[in-house]
């Protein structure tokens, strides 16, 4: 009989939750729409918990495009009212909304910075800031890293945004590793 598989305390509520942990959580993630997406779904988890919005992921990806920056940044208030009426989504019309107002502060970084990707990575200077948590009480809600994140994203413009949010994205996208240090997945989370 083999042992089983060691994770993250937060990932083991669910199947939908292993199966993100395993796969995806704290795994360096590149690309601008795939960036756009984690900012968006972490805005739209203010207030709720992630396993509400994973779950209902693939409805936010049919409703905005994929995430597509240029698609969501044309959005018009006719379409987010639609969206307003999804039950598949999180229908909260400032979390809706956010979304064309985000992809508008996407499309004005990538104008600054060449992409969307370089700006944010720029803040871990392109390389995981790897923790070493050794349980619950090691792993921060936020940190000076994500503090100067979220000032700097509010400051182009960017909505949802705060430092908790932040720091879960910074997380998600893997510019954070805080895989527990017995996590299974914890060396997987490197470039």
């Amino acid at each position: 009989m083999s042992e089983a598989l060691k994770r993250c305390f937060w990932a083991e509520s669910s199947d939908s939750e292993r199966a993100y942990h395993d796969a995806e959580w704290g795994r360096p993630l590149h690309g601008d729409q795939a960036l756009f997406e984690f900012l968006c779904l972490e805005g739209a988890q203010a207030g709720l918990s992630w396993r509400t919005v994973l779950e209902k992921r693939e409805n936010y990806r049919r409703v905005f495009h994929g995430f597509d920056v240029a698609r969501c940044a044309a959005l018009s208030d006719a379409e987010l009212e639609r969206a307003l009426t999804d039950p598949g989504i999180v229908r909260n019309r400032l979390k809706v909304h956010a979304v064309r107002r985000n992809a508008l502060a996407a499309q004005a970084v990538q104008k600054l910075h060449g992409s969307l990707d370089a700006y944010l990575w720029s803040f871990v200077d392109g390389r995981p800031v790897d923790n070493r948590p050794r349980g619950r009480g090691d792993v921060p809600a936020s940190t000076p890293l994500s503090d100067r994140l979220s000032k700097a994203l509010r400051k182009q413009g960017f909505t949802f945004v705060g430092t908790t949010i932040c720091y879960a994205f910074l997380q998600a996208t893997g510019m954070v590793n805080d895989h527990l240090i017995d996590c299974f997945c914890r060396d997987k989370s490197t470039i």
